[in-house]
Formats: C-alpha cells, sequence, structure tokens
C-alpha cells in the first residue's frame, strides 16, 4: 500500500532477438549470455557461443549503437584451451567483463567447466583481441562471478555463487577478496536465497557486475523458480553499501524482469532470461541477456527508475 508503481522498469528492444547463431560466420548451435563492454566508441558483447559439440566459447561482437551492424569475430575469440588449462575441457562461458582503471586492462571472469564441475576462472586484456589468462580463482562448484571496478581497503573483491554440496543448503550470493587477483579469501555469504514460495526461492546468482550509484552498488541478480513444468528464471534487485560492498543495504521483494516473449519461454532452456552485461549511458541501461539459452535480446531501463522502484520495495525478509 501507498508504493508507487511504474508499469515496467525493463522495456524490450521492438527488434528482438538482437543476435541469433544464423548471424555468425561459422556454424554454432545458439548464441546467448554475453558479456558487454564500452570500447573504441563501440559497444562490444563478449557472446557464448556454444558449438555443436555442446562445448561452449566466447566471441567478440562491435556495433556503433549496441542494436544494429553488428561485426563479429569469424572465429572464437577466447577458445577454451584445455591443453594449457585442463579447467576449460568441456568449455567456458558466461563471461563478465569490469575495467579496471587502476590496471588499465579490462577483467574477463567467466565459468571453465572442467571435469571436478564448473568453476570460475579470470583472463585479462585490453583489446578482446588478446587474453591474458590467469586461471581459475574460486574451486568447484561455482559460477556467475564478477569483479567490482576498484578496491576497498587495498583489496579487490568479487562477487560469486558456490554451491555447496549438501542437500538443502540453497545457493547462495557470496563476496571475496583479495590482495592481488589470485588469492582470494573472507568468503562471506552477502544474499542469501529465500526458503519457501518466494521468487528467489533455494537459488540465486549475479546477473551483470555490479554498478556504482550514488545510492550505493547496484546489483541485479537472478532467482531459480522450480515449478511443475520446469525452472523460471527471473531477475530481482539489490543494492550493496558504496563504501562496504559486503554489506547488503537494500533488496527488491519482487522480480523486475521474467520470460514472456516466445524467444524466452521457448529454446534449448525453456523460460529463461539470463543477462550478463549491461552497458551504463547517463541514466539509461542497456540490458543484454540470453533469452531460453538460445539467442541475445534487449531491454533498457532508467536507472534512477530503478534505484526509485528499489527504495519504495525494499524488503530484507529471507524467508
Amino acid at each position: 500500500m501507498g508504493k508507487s508503481q511504474f508499469t515496467e522498469l525493463f522495456h524490450r528492444h521492438h527488434g528482438n532477438p538482437i543476435l541469433t547463431a544464423n548471424d555468425l560466420t561459422y556454424p554454432a548451435n545458439t548464441v546467448f549470455n554475453a558479456g558487454a563492454a564500452k570500447v573504441d566508441g563501440d559497444i562490444l558483447l563478449l557472446i557464448r557461443v556454444e558449438d555443436k559439440r555442446g562445448i561452449s566459447h566466447l566471441t567478440a561482437a562491435r556495433s556503433c549503437d549496441g542494436i544494429h551492424n553488428w561485426r563479429i569475430d569469424p572465429e572464437p575469440t577466447l577458445p577454451p584451451s584445455p591443453d594449457t588449462h585442463p579447467e576449460e575441457i568441456w568449455g567456458i562461458e558466461d563471461p563478465r567483463l569490469t575495467y579496471l582503471e587502476e590496471k588499465d586492462v579490462w577483467a574477463v571472469t567467466y565459468t571453465a567447466y572442467s571435469k571436478g564441475g564448473p568453476l570460475v576462472s579470470l583472463a585479462l586484456t585490453k583489446d578482446f583481441r588478446t587474453f591474458e589468462r590467469q586461471g581459475p580463482v574460486m574451486p568447484p562448484e561455482d559460477k556467475d562471478a564478477a569483479l567490482f571496478p576498484r578496491r576497498f581497503d587495498g583489496r579487490w573483491a568479487m562477487i560469486h555463487r558456490p554451491v555447496p554440496h549438501i542437500t538443502g543448503a540453497g545457493a547462495h550470493i557470496w563476496i571475496s577478496y583479495s590482495p592481488d587477483l589470485k588469492h582470494w579469501g573472507d568468503h562471506r555469504m552477502l544474499i542469501p536465497a529465500r526458503r519457501g514460495g518466494w521468487w528467489d526461492a533455494n537459488k540465486i546468482g549475479l546477473s551483470p557486475p555490479p554498478i556504482e550509484t550514488q545510492d550505493g552498488w547496484l546489483i541485479l541478480y537472478h532467482g531459480v523458480r522450480v515449478t511443475g513444468s520446469g525452472v523460471i528464471y527471473r531477475l530481482g534487485l539489490a543494492l550493496l553499501d558504496l563504501n562496504n560492498p559486503g554489506r547488503l543495504i537494500a533488496r527488491s521483494d519482487e522480480w523486475v524482469f521474467g520470460p514472456s516473449e516466445g524467444y524466452e519461454l521457448f529454446g534449448d532452456v525453456d523460460k529463461v532470461v539470463f543477462p550478463c552485461g549491461w552497458i551504463r549511458d547517463s541514466d539509461k541501461i542497456l540490458l543484454y541477456y540470453g533469452g531460453a539459452d538460445s539467442c541475445i535480446a534487449l531491454a533498457t531501463a532508467s536507472l534512477s527508475e530503478m534505484l526509485s522502484w528499489l527504495r519504495e520495495h525494499n524488503n530484507m525478509a529471507e524467508e
């Protein structure tokens, strides 16, 4: 009661999906779950491409406006390298891109699919043409990782989602810290998955990297609802303290974006919206997301409207 209502925080691009496997110059099964960055005047998407074996790699696509006329690398930009990095034997997936101004480099956190399960790996690049692999930074099973763009009290911080092999433990969002981007510790649960009938009960994970705002670090995260007809991936908002990102200060009670269009409802994995990247242009947000694990789509939003909505819909309840 008394809460102002926005008809919709995210607005789908009328030409969705903006990229499919048909846009590549080489054969592939699907494209989805792309990291996003502004690079040399272009919007760059580092796309997850799943080949017809079921193994994923990453390919760069560039566009002047982030919507049309994509210039896609003619071969994989960052393929798995199991000979030198055996943890990538079953592919690399779901990149998040963060510019580290202190180092003048882009950090690419991604999921490497090892024989022991998925884990978090890190690569650094200046141009998205050559990459310096740093190797695994979190052991399996772990996913959905992104770095903050600056240090806190001399340490880098990373959000990620470990999965304990304990029945009923749930999959929660954690934060960890490092002095050198290699050795990580001080692991703490950051955002717990709720329990019961909530849209984000039992399993959640970070979507794009955090955005710094005057209110705090804005977090867009996915929640996985298990239903009789399968799972549904939806998105919610949270806010972290600006100077202490290990402190959760706001969390939405309702989801703000979920699958409703055909390209989100039907695909290799039905009923999924899964963003790994967003671009801030003043108050405008461009959200790039995977639809049903089969294509890439675009939605736009107002940053100030999201923050206003979150202030009014903050609910820190866990159950």
